[in-house]
């Protein structure tokens, strides 16, 4: 079974508070990026995991490879047999899109239908919720308010139908660790899901993300991307989670030369 396990970027991010579980609390829109994905076969094998990997290299040991433990996990639960999967990896890592969490959904969904599992949504979502805290959000795949440490999730209707996004990524990458280390929780003056009503052309100076100023401030080409995305046009940029991806929202396709960076456009 084929799955096109597609990324997101973040609306807004809001970290709330650090709980006493050393998790953080926060507040954030993710948005699915159909046209951009990986593309994931998953089979019935013999026995055990197997797993093959090809396009962008991802230098993970196999006990912590987020499709590997997927798959696992189900085994566990389900006492389901063998599980070959071969991953062609397309969405570049460490960069905030959320792709190693679709990666592992997919993996989870896939192996619901091949198996015959008949497992619904929020089952699925709550078996992805183990892996990480925005993998039960590529359940859903649609606009979700996202809060907990990213697992409770509402729908939200945020209309962007025909405006074209840019995603743009840097040769360097931004961890989980060093995107929290330095953020400095608060919870906001209003709450992102009003802010987002406003008129788009609004958003720049009040759809933030908490862990620009200190990312931006330590990776001066992940800030010169996003400046780049405003120069060139764009109504909105903004850095997709913990970075390093940043996008903009455009109402005319751009033009923009990333000089050999990664990048995508599509049209919403």
């Amino acid at each position: 079974m084929r799955y096109r396990a597609n990324c997101k970027i973040n609306l807004g991010l809001d970290v709330l508070r650090r709980r006493d579980d050393g998790y953080h609390d926060l507040e954030t829109v993710m948005l699915p990026v159909v046209g951009l994905y990986d593309v994931i076969d998953v089979e019935r094998a013999d026995e055990g995991v197997e797993f093959r990997g090809e396009g962008i290299v991802v230098d993970c040991p196999m006990e912590k490879n987020l499709c590997v433990r997927a798959a696992r996990l189900m085994q566990e639960r389900y006492g389901i047999g063998g599980v070959a999967i071969t991953l062609d990896k397309r969405v570049p890592f460490g960069a905030g899109l959320g792709g190693g969490s679709s990666d592992a959904t997919a993996v989870i969904m896939a192996i619901n239908e091949i198996y015959k599992l008949g497992l619904d949504k929020p089952t699925l979502a709550s078996l992805a919720a183990e892996l990480g805290s925005d993998t039960p959000f590529f359940v859903y795949n649609r606009a979700m308010l996202c809060e907990g440490r990213g697992e409770i999730m509402s729908p939200v209707d945020i209309d962007l139908n025909g405006l074209w996004l840019v995603v743009a990524k840097p040769d360097e990458g931004v961890s989980t660790a060093e995107a929290y280390r330095d953020v400095k929780p608060a919870p906001p003056v209003t709450r992102l899901v009003e802010l987002l009503k406003r008129p788009i052309e609004e958003w720049q100076t009040s759809v933030t993300n908490d862990f620009e100023p200190h990312i931006l401030a330590a990776h001066s080409d992940i800030a010169m991307l996003k400046d780049k995305l405003l120069a060139s046009g764009a109504i909105y940029a903004s850095m997709s989670g913990s970075g390093s991806a940043v996008f903009g929202l455009f109402r005319e396709r751009p033009d923009i030369d990333f000089a050999g960076l990664f990048s995508h456009v599509e049209q919403l």
